[in-house]
C-alpha cells in the first residue's frame, strides 16, 4: 500500500501546553498580520495558517498527568482576551507550606525557601487545562489530531523535513494484518517538537544533529502520583503542602507534594531524582511508604484512591537545554528542558516556549526562510524572555545536589548570593547521566528486597493495582514498544551484577525478572501493556539497553480526571 503524503507549513508534534500554545499564538500573529495587510497598514502578502498538530494520546489531556500548581502569568499573556476567572483553574492557592518529615515526626518550616512561594498561583488539573487549550487551538484554525504518533523523523539533505506517523495493523511479530494501514508521511516547512520529557523523536534528532554538543546531559526525576477522594473538610481546596525528607535517604534528591482540589479531591505524589545509586530503589514503593507516614496518612485514611500515574521531569535546567532549533526544526516545553527545578514548575515556562517558537515561526513564514540561521531568532527571543530570567539564576541548582542534600543546600545558598554561579569557578557545574550512577547489587541488598512488606490495598497498592487505576490500555497484538536490543546483556550481565534494576525503577511492572525452575537461570520478561509512558526505563537503564518507542496511536494511560 502506498504511504499517504501530507504537506503543511507547520507541524507540531505533541498536544500538551507547549505545543498547543505554539499553535494558538501563531494563529493570533498571522490573523493580526493579515488584518494589517487588508487595512493597508503594511505592504506584505497575507499569510495562510496551515498548522497541523498531532497528539499520541487518545484525546487531548489523556496523557497529561498533574494536579499542578500553575503560575498563570504566561497563560494570561497567551490569551489576553480571556479573564483569569474564566480560565479552568481549580482553586487559588490559599496556604502553601513546607514540612520536613523524619521518622514519624513532621516539622513545619517557619519560612518559604526561595522560589517556593506560591502566592498568586492556582491549583489546577493539567488535563483540564490541556483539553481547554485544544478547543481554543481548533477554533483558531489549527488542524488537531489526537491518536497519532510521531514514529520517525523525515530528513532531506540532513535536515528535518517532517515526520512519519506510526503504521497500524501490525501484529506482535511485526507481520501485517488484514487491517494494516501505513503511517502518513507529513512533510512540513517547519516542525515543532513538543513531546514532553524524553521525547521519542526529540531524542533521535538531538543525537543525530548533535544538538546537545557542549551541554550537560539531561537529568530527570520520576514523579509517581495518585488522586484520592476524601471526606469533606479533610484538605481545603487550594492548600499546597510540599515535604522533604522521609522516605528518601540523605543522598537522594526529591520530595513529596499534597494538593487540595475542589470536589473533596487530594492529589499527592513523590518526585525522586533518577541519579540515585541503589539498584533496588523503587520510586513506586517509596511513594507507598511515603503514604504510611502519619502526617500523610491523616489525609487519606478515610478516603479512596481514584487514579494513578507517573511521569519523568527534566531537571537539568539551562545547562542541559539542547540547541532547540535547527534547519526546519524547533523544540519546546519539557522536550527542551523548560522547567524550573527549585519551584518544581514548568507549565508556564512550556507555554512561554511555545509562544517564543510561534513568534519565530511567524517571522520564518513571512520571509519564507526556515534555515537554522533564521530560526536562531528563537534563542535570541528566549534570552530576552521572562523564562530565561527564571532559569538563569538557578542554572546550577540541580547539579549542586549530586553528592548529597547538605552539599546541595550549601551550593544553593551560594547560588543565591552569586546570582547562580554557586561554588563552580567555571560557572557551570557538571553532572553525569542518570543511568551512570547505579552501583552493583550487594548480597545484603538482595536479602533486604526479599523481605519487603506486602501492600494492604487500602492505603498502599501494588504496581498492578495502580496500573489498573491509571486507565492504561494497549492493543496486545502489536510490536513491543520497549526495545531491548541485547537480551543476553540482561541475562548475563545486568541481572547478575545489578539484580535487574528495571523491575524496581519501572513504576508500572512492565519489567519482570523470572527464574527458570529447572535451570535456576534468571531472565527478563516484558509486559508492555502495563506501560504508563513515563520513559523512566529509557532514562535509567545502566547499560542503555532499553529504548522506548511509540506504541499504536491512542494507546497508553487515560488521565481524564487528573
Amino acid at each position: 500500500m502506498e504511504r499517504e503524503v501530507i504537506e503543511t507549513d507547520v507541524l507540531i508534534v505533541g498536544g500538551g501546553p507547549a505545543g498547543l500554545s505554539a499553535a494558538i499564538h501563531l494563529s493570533d500573529l498571522i490573523r493580526t498580520h493579515n488584518e494589517k495587510v487588508q487595512k493597508g497598514e503594511i505592504k506584505e502578502a497575507s499569510l495562510a495558517f496551515n498548522v497541523l498538530l498531532i497528539e499520541k494520546g487518545s484525546s487531548f489531556g489523556s496523557h497529561s498527568i498533574s494536579g499542578a500548581v500553575i503560575n498563570p502569568k504566561t497563560l494570561k499573556e497567551l490569551l489576553p482576551d480571556i479573564p483569569e476567572k474564566e480560565m479552568p483553574f481549580d482553586s487559588p492557592v490559599t496556604h502553601s507550606d513546607l514540612f520536613l518529615l523524619a521518622g514519624k515526626q513532621s516539622f513545619k518550616l517557619p519560612f518559604h525557601p526561595p522560589y517556593m512561594d506560591n502566592r498568586g498561583y492556582y491549583v489546577a488539573s493539567l488535563g483540564k487545562i490541556t483539553r481547554w487549550l485544544a478547543g481554543i487551538a481548533e477554533k483558531k484554525g489549527a488542524q488537531i489530531f489526537p491518536g497519532f504518533t510521531g514514529h520517525e523523523p523525515i530528513y532531506q539533505k540532513g535536515c528535518v523535513a517532517g515526520i512519519q506517523t506510526g503504521d497500524s495493523g501490525i501484529d506482535l511479530h511485526g507481520k501485517k494484518k488484514e487491517n494494516y494501514q501505513p503511517g502518513t508521511a507529513v512533510y512540513s516547512k517547519l516542525t515543532i517538537l513538543a513531546e514532553g520529557a524524553r521525547g521519542h523523536l526529540t531524542k533521535q534528532i538531538v543525537q543525530k544533529l548533535g544538538l546537545d554538543r557542549n551541554r550537560n546531559p539531561q537529568i530527570y526525576s520520576a514523579g509517581v502520583k495518585e488522586l484520592w477522594e476524601v471526606p469533606p473538610g479533610t484538605l481545603e481546596p487550594g492548600r499546597v503542602i510540599h515535604t522533604m525528607g522521609y522516605p528518601l535517604g540523605f543522598d537522594q534528591f526529591g520530595g513529596g507534594f499534597i494538593y487540595g482540589l475542589s470536589g473533596n479531591l487530594v492529589a499527592l505524589g513523590l518526585v525522586v531524582g533518577l541519579d540515585y545509586k541503589d539498584p533496588t530503589f523503587d520510586p513506586h514503593r517509596a511513594f507507598q511508604t511515603y503514604k504510611q507516614h502519619p502526617f500523610v496518612t491523616k489525609f487519606l485514611e478515610k478516603g479512596k484512591m481514584l487514579r494513578y500515574g507517573a511521569k519523568a521531569l527534566p531537571e537539568g535546567g539551562l545547562f542541559s537545554m539542547p540547541q532547540f532549533y535547527h534547519d526546519g526544526l524547533m523544540i519546546v516545553g519539557d522536550s527542551a528542558s523548560f522547567l524550573s527545578m527549585p519551584s518544581l514548575k514548568g507549565i508556564h515556562l512550556g507555554i512561554e516556549s511555545g509562544m517564543l517558537a510561534a513568534k519565530t515561526a511567524f517571522e520564518a513564514l513571512r520571509k519564507g526562510d526556515y534555515s537554522k540561521n533564521q530560526l536562531a531568532l528563537y534563542e535570541t527571543l528566549f534570552k530576552k524572555s521572562s523564562a530565561y530570567k527564571d532559569l538563569r539564576p538557578v542554572r546550577n541548582f540541580r547539579q549542586g545536589f549530586k553528592r548529597n542534600l547538605f552539599f546541595g543546600a550549601v551550593h544553593f545558598a551560594a547560588q543565591l548570593i552569586t546570582g547562580g554561579w554557586g561554588l563552580s569557578p567555571a560557572g557551570r557545574l557538571k553532572i553525569g547521566e542518570d543511568c551512570r550512577h547505579l552501583r552493583k547489587l550487594s548480597p545484603k541488598k538482595r536479602e533486604a528486597v526479599r523481605n519487603l512488606p506486602d501492600f494492604d490495598k487500602k492505603l498502599t497498592f501494588d504496581k498492578a493495582t495502580d496500573v489498573f487505576f491509571s486507565g492504561t490500555q494497549h492493543d496486545e497484538d502489536q510490536p513491543c514498544h520497549l526495545i531491548v536490543p541485547d537480551p543476553d546483556l540482561c541475562r548475563n550481565v545486568c541481572i547478575p551484577t545489578h539484580g535487574g534494576p528495571c523491575q524496581y525503577f519501572c513504576p508500572a511492572e512492565v519489567y519482570e525478572i523470572v527464574t527458570d525452575p529447572k535451570t535456576g537461570k534468571k531472565d527478563l520478561h516484558l509486559h508492555p501493556t502495563n506501560c504508563v509512558h513515563c520513559k523512566t526505563c529509557d532514562i535509567k537503564d545502566p547499560f542503555k539497553n532499553i529504548t522506548w518507542v511509540t506504541p499504536c496511536g491512542g494507546d497508553g494511560p487515560e488521565y481524564e480526571i487528573l
